[in-house]
């Protein structure tokens, strides 16, 4: 029970890695506050944690609106009186070549996979402040670190998300409090589906390629993905500050051939 006690916030922890992730942590003991725009995917999970015994709560949030985000934390104050670990999980595909990405795709990436981690953040770390203690985990990529043909916008997001993580680790690391990215390769998620759908004409030739990319010819589970994000919100991580966790099959490690 690694993280007994412990008030986890995940944010899009609908499916894929928020959901997996929320389940983990809640067999781990934690209370998981779950905060989603698709409510309905939310209050499954929420479900199928406590029917097996675990703690958590839904909230509809919108992590690119301040107004719903402050409701939401002073729900969690109130429900709780504490933050103790705070997973900025949410974000959204952005797909094309610079020239080819319109101003509002451009945007609206960029407002979900940036902003809503500052606006997230800026809303928990006074709690986490006060308490003098905490642990911050910020969604980045394997591709923050490598190049990726058309994903420019989501690779500019997501090298953001892991300088950002630097940053904060510096400027909050005197309160105790741990900041961290993850930064996942090829997961098989709901999400990763929709990017190949839109990207190739033939979804399941083109997971046959993503596996060759694999230095173990698989692709991730959201449980991959999962289970890194527990250890770094758990004190096994304590002297883990200002990293970018690769969970990435080595795709950053070096090509298979």
């Amino acid at each position: 029970m690694r993280l007994q006690g412990k008030v986890c916030l995940i944010t899009g922890a609908g499916k894929g890695i928020g959901a997996a992730t929320a389940k983990v942590f809640a067999r781990e003991g934690a209370i998981v506050e779950i905060a989603e725009v698709d409510i309905q995917a939310a209050n499954s999970v929420v479900e199928e944690i406590r029917a097996e015994g675990g703690s958590a709560f839904a909230t509809t949030v919108d992590v690119t609106e301040i107004m719903s985000i402050e409701a939401w934390i002073r729900l969690v104050m109130e429900r709780h009186q504490r933050i103790d670990v705070l997973f900025n999980n949410a974000g959204i595909s952005s797909v094309g070549k610079l020239h080819e990405i319109g101003r509002e795709s451009w945007d609206k990436v960029m407002a979900v996979n940036v902003t809503g981690v500052y606006l997230v953040s800026k809303e928990v770390l006074p709690a986490m402040i006060e308490q003098k203690n905490g642990v911050i985990i910020n969604m980045s990529s394997c591709i923050a670190e490598i190049g990726l043909a058309r994903r420019a916008a989501y690779a500019a997001t997501k090298g953001a998300i892991l300088s950002m993580t630097k940053s904060m680790q510096v400027d909050y690391a005197p309160y105790n409090i741990r900041v961290n990215a993850l930064l996942p390769g090829t997961i098989f998620t709901p999400f990763v589906e929709d990017y190949l759908k839109r990207s190739y004409e033939d979804p399941t030739a083109a997971i046959d390629t993503l596996k060759q990319r694999q230095l173990g010819k698989e692709l991730g589970r959201p449980e991959d993905v999962a289970e890194a994000a527990l250890f770094l919100a758990s004190s096994e991580s304590r002297y883990v500050m200002g990293a970018g966790l690769a969970v990435d099959g080595g795709v950053t490690a070096g090509k298979p051939y």
